[in-house]
């Protein structure tokens, strides 16, 4: 039986954007833009024999300086493991320092080098281009709705996470 195309309204407004064709469409672009998002910093990262979670971890080093390792373990969301051994070597490269906390002996906090901010400023630089032209080109509004979807699209946990890291110096 064919279907015809409906319009489908919930409360007056037209929800023809939640059809299978444009949800695909939705996905597509998200994985497209995630590869131009990543392109410029993945070059950099090889050539000096890192990955994407060694960026993830300078990038969050560098939003809140002195984050423990359990911190990071919870905003990153990888094993002990995992992080150890990213963390072992940007330590042992000297792009990160590991200092013993002063009211928990038994925390480890991280900070930057001053060689690891230099790195993560040239990681981010890219990004953060890429990004203010898209911004630019896409307007305010646009902007907004689409920080309103990735919102969305995150479960409650991960959204009070990433909302709590908004209350932090930019």
């Amino acid at each position: 039986m064919a279907e015809t195309m409906r319009v489908h309204t919930l409360m007056g407004e037209d929800l023809l954007f939640l059809t299978d064709d444009k949800l695909r469409r939705g996905i597509e672009a998200m994985f497209f833009a995630y590869r131009a998002f990543t392109a410029d910093p993945d070059l950099i990262l090889a050539g000096l024999d890192y990955g994407r979670a060694h960026h993830r971890a300078l990038h969050f080093i560098h939003r809140d300086p002195g984050l423990t390792v359990t911190a990071l373990l919870d905003v990153l969301g990888v094993t002990k493991q995992s992080l150890n051994r990213v963390l072992r070597t940007l330590i042992e490269d000297g792009l990160v320092e590991s200092r013993v906390g002063r009211r928990d002996r038994r925390e480890r906090h991280l900070h930057l080098t001053e060689k690891g901010a230099a790195l993560e400023r040239r990681l981010s630089e890219a990004q953060r281009a890429r990004m203010r032209q898209a911004y630019r080109a896409a307007g305010p509004q646009a902007v907004a709705g689409f920080r309103q979807v990735l919102e969305a699209m995150m479960d409650p946990e991960t959204r009070a996470q990433y909302q709590s890291m908004k209350d932090l110096p930019e």
